[in-house]
């Protein structure tokens, strides 16, 4: 069983919705990503999401995009995400930890060593956005053996065969994204996403979790009534970059950072 497997079942058995905010790994830095993955924890996070800095992050909108730039300024790359990680496991060997990134520089490192590292280090699960489950067969197989989990994003737009496919490869947890656009977009037609959350339901047994446009605790109370749990990024991006040139002074300025997800954390604990 798969640590994120775990995590998934016990909020099951505690009737808790999961809670997965989104960072770019080494926005600001990568001290401060560590600082502040750790502080998410104490804020309710169940799982974590660690962007891999790519120059070219076509999915995302000018938030996250802006935390890409600031990270890549500082010349972080996937081997220091990997090391990253690896120092967030000294001292928490319960939160789940997932990459989420782009392929090419995952195809640069060779999968084979990305795959090694990953598992070496305690990394729970993968989601390549720009790889599609037709040419994931390679990367899955290694990543499966190696108790890695691989996610795939599910769109309204996606049709019934590209579900089919996704559910047959997917593990972990299933990510609907909850609009048609980039991240950070406002979320407003709540009738469509329940339907496609209903539809899934009944195409795929893993937990069913909700991004893209979910930046409250109003938002992330809505949308956890329709899934398993949620993913807030932009909103926590957002306010990194606000407080980016205060980060240094401490807890108090972690704390303020992060409010969004214990606010989050919040209104879905009382969805139970």
């Amino acid at each position: 069983m798969s640590r994120i497997e775990h995590i998934a079942q016990k909020a099951v058995a505690a009737k808790r919705k999961l809670l997965i905010p989104y960072l770019v790994a080494g926005d600001p830095n990568l001290d401060t990503t560590s600082a502040l993955m750790h502080k998410l924890v104490e804020q309710g996070a169940d799982i974590i999401e660690l962007g891999i800095p790519f120059s070219d992050p076509s999915s995302d909108g000018p938030v996250i995009q802006r935390g890409v730039e600031r990270s890549l300024s500082k010349g972080t790359t996937l081997k220091q995400v990997l090391e990253l990680v690896a120092e967030f496991r000294q001292t928490d060997a319960q939160t789940g930890i997932v990459l989420m990134g782009y392929l090419n520089p995952i195809e640069i490192m060779t999968y084979k060593t990305f795959v090694d590292t990953a598992s070496s280090v305690g990394v729970d699960g993968v989601l390549i956005v720009d790889l599609p489950p037709a040419e994931a067969h390679d990367l899955h197989a290694m990543l499966r053996e190696s108790e890695i989990d691989t996610i795939f994003l599910v769109a309204p737009t996606t049709r019934d065969d590209r579900v089919a496919d996704i559910t047959a490869l997917c593990s972990g947890y299933l990510y609907y994204v909850s609009l048609k656009g980039v991240t950070g977009a406002a979320l407003t037609d709540f009738e469509s996403v329940t339907a496609n959350i209903s539809n899934l339901r009944e195409r795929t047994k893993l937990p069913i979790v909700i991004g893209f446009g979910i930046k409250d605790a109003s938002s992330a109370g809505a949308m956890g009534q329709l899934a398993d749990g949620v993913i807030i990024g932009s909103a926590l991006v957002e306010k990194i970059a606000l407080l980016a040139d205060r980060i240094e002074q401490g807890p108090a300025v972690l704390g303020e950072t992060t409010q969004v997800i214990a606010q989050a954390r919040e209104a879905l604990d009382k969805l139970v």
